[in-house]
């Protein structure tokens, strides 16, 4: 399909007449007639009603008119976003979990202001479960965020990177001998991220089996925080390899093995899916670019 002959029917459709969207596009009315009657042969239906009272849409055309725009918008977004002499402009909202932005938002925003020097972006840092509803509230434009178990129909979603965990603590309160089995961390305090979070859950299910449950465990959302507070010998920690790689490499963290693997904790990119916007998604494949190269 032809956006010149889309383009030419949303002229006559708004303007309801083939000579005065013969002017605006600076065409013949023979041209402008043949470009209807391609559009029409093509979908194989009519899309005007020609009479003495003038050019007026069939119920097709009508059915048709805001679809042939919206293809349009997004054509016009997509020579825009893509030609250098026409940077975009504006600003973007960007959600971000606390871990990626320890790891990555530097980075990230150092590489898409290289792509989009006249781009303001407007950022907020929070928990998973926050952001999918800021998403959802058209609060937020994007989301580099936890892979959820279940993706909400409302929102696209595409994997971005995953790590692996370990359980880490300070030699100050537990050497590594100490622990065998996850039966053991229930004799220390636990440190975690916050209620409803996914490494939360993942504590709640880990523990529902055991005959014994932690007595204490404390969240919090700051990852720093958390980070300080293991390292400062208050608790135990289940937290992503790259966010304590320099901990351990110094001896100030030790990883403590209890013989039961651990899943990897995977981050994703997702938008909404009504955002007919193209920014979103090249933000979300340059920020992949981004995470994938440095891992």
């Amino acid at each position: 399909m032809r956006l010149r002959n889309l383009l030419t029917f949303v002229k006559v459709a708004r303007l309801g007449s083939f000579h005065a969207a013969a002017q605006q596009l600076h065409a013949t009315q023979p041209a402008v007639s043949a470009r209807i009657v391609a559009l029409e042969d093509e979908l194989g239906v009519q899309l005007f009603v020609r009479d003495k009272s003038g050019t007026r849409l069939t119920a097709r055309g009508t059915q048709l008119l805001p679809y042939a725009e919206k293809l349009l918008a997004i054509s016009q977004e997509m020579r825009e976003q893509i030609q250098q002499d026409a940077p975009q402009r504006g600003s973007l909202r960007i959600g971000i979990t606390d871990t990626l932005a320890h790891l990555w938002l530097a980075q990230l925003l150092q590489h898409w202001r290289q792509q989009y020097p006249l781009m303001s972006f407007e950022l907020t840092c929070d928990v998973t479960p926050a952001l999918t509803q800021q998403l959802q509230n058209h609060q937020l434009d994007l989301a580099l965020m936890v892979t959820q178990p279940q993706i909400s129909p409302d929102l696209v979603t595409e994997p971005l990177c995953s790590y692996p965990q370990h359980w880490v603590a300070s030699p100050k309160l537990v050497k590594p001998e100490q622990i065998n089995s996850t039966m053991d961390l229930t004799n220390y305090p636990l440190l975690s991220f916050p209620r409803d979070t996914r490494p939360w859950h993942y504590l709640q299910q880990l523990f529902a089996s055991q005959s014994e449950q932690p007595e204490v465990v404390h969240t919090c959302s700051s990852v720093a925080n958390l980070i300080a507070l293991t390292c400062q010998g208050v608790g135990i920690a289940l937290l992503p390899e790259p966010l304590v790689h320099s901990k351990l490499d110094s001896g100030e963290l030790t990883i403590l093995n209890t013989g039961e693997s651990v899943p990897e904790l995977g981050f994703c990119c997702s938008w909404r899916l009504d955002d007919d916007r193209i920014l979103p998604r090249l933000l979300a494949d340059s920020g992949r670019e981004v995470v994938l190269a440095s891992n």
